[in-house]
């Protein structure tokens, strides 16, 4: 265990450390969100304001984590958000990501604009990797991805439907931030106070976005996406005969349509408010998502968790699995690999913890009253 991962006893404490130890842009890049970020301070209020309910003499000396997730058995009842350019927050990042996807059996969520060829992602992580799309300009490399991930071996596709159009951070526009990297005098400077990170990304070689490596695509991250309407998510269905999720879903009229449409599942989520500001809080969505969609139908949920005990609220209130996110870049910037795992670990104990105290010894209980 390194130094650094020593110190992590929670998902802030990763993200302090990760905070003195990356550049001010990539920090910034990873933790904002969208407008003044009040979407954020919402998302975190609504899972704050949730109780849990304790109970007392019951037998919880043994319990279970596993759960399953279409049909196949997890280790964890969550698992890894898709997130783009993970290498950012430490070199080799993706695969540290891919290598815990595969101890845990979680999904990895490999973004379309990850650093390292999803191939490459889902060999290490022995299967256990989803495929998310972004549909962009006028579909065409959209739909050369899918075949990519098809003939990867992909099982699961998520299409992420809330990025019509890049929301404006101003964390990221007042550094400058693009992807590929523009370097200005104010990043030079901002990267020379910061040299271990500094250094290695020098020697690990030019951030990218590793799935554009291919003749006739580049992508650009701001381009539209705002084509993309159901007749897109029919044609997407047709091309996809393994299980496809949609991500970014706030709307329980969408939802509904989304299930009549062939969808198997919906991922409910504000993308942690890097998107719309004003956008509810997805934890707040998830009763009536699942009064309206029926109690067999998959729930998925990300946006705003930072502990197991989040885990567990967002299980109760409807979910049926749960992802992280930027608080897991954050604990490979604050300890690499070792940080990683040692988060993981934090939030298996929480999670485990709050389930002792409210009675529980496996995760199908919980509605057992």
């Amino acid at each position: 265990m390194s130094r650094a991962s020593a110190h992590i006893h929670s998902a802030s404490d990763a993200r302090r450390l990760a905070k003195r130890h990356l550049p001010w842009m990539i920090f910034d890049y990873i933790d904002g969100a969208a407008g003044e970020e009040t979407g954020a301070l919402r998302n975190r209020a609504a899972l704050d304001g949730a109780t849990l309910r304790p109970r007392i003499l019951r037998d919880v000396s043994e319990r279970s984590l596993s759960t399953t997730l279409f049909g196949k058995p997890c280790r964890r009842p969550f698992g890894i958000a898709p997130m783009g350019m993970c290498n950012l927050s430490g070199i080799g990042a993706d695969l540290m990501l891919a290598r815990l996807a595969a101890k845990y059996e979680v999904p990895h969520g490999v973004s379309t604009v990850a650093s390292t060829p999803m191939e490459k992602i889902i060999e290490v992580a022995e299967g256990h990797a989803w495929f998310q799309l972004y549909f962009s300009g006028e579909g065409v490399g959209t739909f050369k991805l899918v075949e990519r991930a098809k003939a990867a071996g992909y099982e699961t596709l998520v299409l992420t439907a809330d990025v019509p159009e890049v929301g404006r951070r101003p964390r990221e526009l007042r550094h400058g931030f693009k992807m590929p990297f523009r370097i200005g005098p104010k990043q030079f400077i901002d990267f020379a106070l910061h040299p271990h990170w500094s250094l290695s990304a020098l020697f690990a070689g030019k951030p990218q976005m590793a799935n554009f490596e291919m003749d006739g695509y580049e992508f650009d991250r701001t381009e539209s996406r705002a084509r993309a309407d159901w007749e897109t998510l029919k044609r997407l269905r047709d091309a996809w005969d393994g299980n496809l999720v949609v991500k970014g879903v706030l709307d329980v009229e969408d939802a509904v349509s989304l299930r009549n449409a062939g969808v198997d599942a919906v991922q409910v989520s504000s993308h942690g408010a890097r998107q719309l500001e004003s956008a509810p809080s997805p934890f707040s969505l998830l009763p009536a998502m699942r009064a309206a969609l029926g109690s067999d139908y998959p729930i998925f949920f990300d946006s705003g968790l930072r502990s197991g005990e989040d885990a567990l609220k967002a299980l109760h209130a409807g979910a049926d699995y749960v992802f992280f996110g930027r608080a897991l870049q954050f604990a490979i910037a604050a300890g690499g690999e070792a940080g990683l795992a040692k988060l993981w670990d934090v939030f298996s104990d929480e999670l485990s913890i709050a389930m002792a105290q409210t009675g529980l010894t496996s995760l199908t209980e919980m509605n057992a009253g």
